[in-house]
């Protein structure tokens, strides 16, 4: 039988095209496990994969999406049965693999995570891998002394995905969260997440030649790396941590290693492609409990296959809040 996908070839000229087609099971690649996909959602990477492939597409035709939620149809492997939940993020799907932005998807066993219970397949691909992410690095902070009561806790990016969800994260678990942005439309938006502070981005883009500042920030989830990254490491707590999870700011740090050595601050870099399986459960499990739903539902824009060409160019464009949940079969 034959399901739709969203499918980005590339011509001659090198340039790629991406539209919505029909096509049958045997096109999809090996794998022990197919599954019906109900919800995928939109990450940066995405928006690469649908327009210039970023280095990460290594064959056209290809189907991006590179987490996803749904129901197991097929499976050769004893640990799921037709019937059962299950969640997708990274592993290179939707990158070096066809992902989930298709009515059926076929992968490998070892890639799956069953849906935590109470959470709906919908709400697990409004988490996706910005949101598993954002949780990763809440517990990675965690795993290195960040208790509430200790200070204010930095989150640069708040208005994406991942500084969406570690936002409500955060707050729920009652810390104080001072979130970063570059838009001031965006600070209600930011405030209703749980924020108690917001910080307009231009105060911490100003490179400075002092390599310590005024002791500011109890942790830092930070989505922007770059320059910014550098200016926060010197505004950390005596033993406190940053969180890297992204670099909307560039790739480069033009930084010192005086916070490491005189304040002992940490800077640990959160990988969400090839974790560990118990640490995904332990993730996601978390996630159910800790992550308030109604702070996630007002985080959420819904789309369908059709809308993807148009929000893969908006994210790379810094356009898209929050997060967006793309309804396959819709």
């Amino acid at each position: 039988m034959s399901f739709r996908a969203l499918v980005v070839t590339k011509d001659d000229e090198g340039k790629t095209h991406a539209a919505v087609e029909e096509m049958t099971e045997d096109r999809l690649p090996e794998g022990e496990v197919t599954v019906a996909v109900e919800f995928s959602t939109v990450n940066y990477k995405d928006g690469l994969c649908i327009g210039p492939g970023g280095g990460l597409v290594r064959d056209y035709p290809h189907v991006p999406g590179i987490d996803f939620a749904g129901t197991v149809e097929a499976s050769d492997d004893g640990r799921y049965a037709p019937g059962d939940k299950v969640v997708l993020t990274g592993w290179r799907v939707g990158e070096a693999r066809w992902g989930g932005y298709a009515q059926k998807a076929r992968v490998k066993a070892d890639w799956l995570v069953p849906l935590p219970e109470g959470l709906t397949a919908r709400q697990a691909m409004a988490v996706g891998t910005a949101g598993f992410t954002a949780m990763l690095a809440v517990m990675a902070l965690e795993d290195h002394g960040l208790a509430t009561g200790q200070g204010p806790v930095l989150v640069t990016g708040a208005s994406g995905g991942v500084g969406s969800v570690a936002t409500a994260i955060l707050a729920h678990l009652g810390h104080d969260v001072a979130a970063v942005t570059g838009r001031p439309d965006n600070a209600d938006y930011l405030r209703d997440l749980g924020a108690t502070e917001i910080v307009d981005r231009a105060e911490l883009a100003e490179t400075v030649k002092r390599p310590l500042e005024s002791e500011r920030w109890a942790g830092c989830v930070d989505a922007v790396g770059g320059a910014m990254l550098a200016r926060v490491l010197g505004q950390m707590t005596y033993g406190a941590s940053v969180a890297a999870v992204g670099l909307a700011g560039g790739p480069h740090l033009p930084a010192t290693v005086i916070p490491f050595l005189l304040r002992g601050v940490n800077l640990l870099g959160i990988d969400s492609v090839m974790q560990p399986y118990d640490n995904r459960l332990r993730a996601w499990e978390r996630i159910a409990r800790d992550l308030p739903m109604d702070k996630l539902d007002a985080m959420v824009e819904a789309a369908t296959l059709a809308d993807l060409a148009r929000l893969g160019a908006d994210i790379l464009k810094g356009q898209v809040k929050g997060r967006v949940v793309v309804d396959v079969n819709a």
